[in-house]
């Protein structure tokens, strides 16, 4: 049964994949886990530190879960779990939707639209939380996307934790709606620029279901 536009899946570890890009926090994790486990029968020292351990690496796995979604038909649908922050009238006609993801949102962006990438592009900045105004200042990657809408521009911004953003597909790749196409670790945000005369359909403070919320309304 399709999901709802705006309902949220329920996402679980079990069937999921992990999200690429999560090794370089989750290996240590998960092997400091292990090991702290398998000595903890005669170190009360390994004991003390394999409980914590094992927390932060069931925490993780869950960070970094990429579950399978059913991608809802629509022109424009979300590239990102999350909430939104603002919808903002930009001066150039389009409008800008900022959806805030916390650590505790999927952190694998879909591509909003089917389409080629026409540019990918990392900017260095700053690392201040992603709720912030100034955050638009932030480390991020620019993606353009030729579409039938024309050039729809989304933005990866980084958070105060978030320090690596990790873009899965280059410039001239070719993306169907839906498709996974990069991952910001943990909490962050993504905007998306809908061209003049494309009608919002979410609201602030609306959930938002990478795949699944649509955005735009006929």
């Amino acid at each position: 049964m399709p999901h709802s536009p705006n309902s949220a899946p329920r996402d679980s570890l079990v069937g999921a994949r992990l999200a690429r890009g999560a090794s370089p926090w989750l290996l240590p994790t998960v092997a400091t886990a292990a090991l702290s486990l398998v000595r903890a029968r005669k170190s009360g020292a390994a004991k003390a530190v394999a409980v914590p351990a094992t927390a932060l690496a069931a925490g993780m796995l869950w960070f970094f879960r990429d579950p399978e979604r059913e991608i809802t038909p629509g022109r424009v649908i979300s590239p990102a779990d999350g909430v939104v922050q603002s919808i903002m009238p930009w001066k150039d006609g389009r409008t800008r939707v900022a959806i805030f993801m916390s650590p505790l949102n999927v952190h694998v962006n879909r591509a909003p639209l089917s389409g080629t990438v026409t540019s990918v592009e990392h900017i260095p900045g700053g690392f201040v939380p992603a709720f912030n105004k100034e955050s638009e200042n932030n480390e991020r990657v620019v993606w353009h996307f030729d579409t039938e809408l024309g050039d729809i521009e989304m933005i990866q911004i980084a958070g105060a934790v978030a320090r690596r953003i990790v873009p899965y597909v280059p410039q001239g790749t070719k993306v169907e709606q839906g498709d996974r196409i990069g991952l910001i670790r943990f909490g962050s945000r993504v905007d998306i620029y809908l061209p003049e005369g494309v009608e919002v359909a979410v609201e602030v403070g609306q959930k938002t279901v990478a795949g699944v919320t649509r955005i735009d309304r006929d």
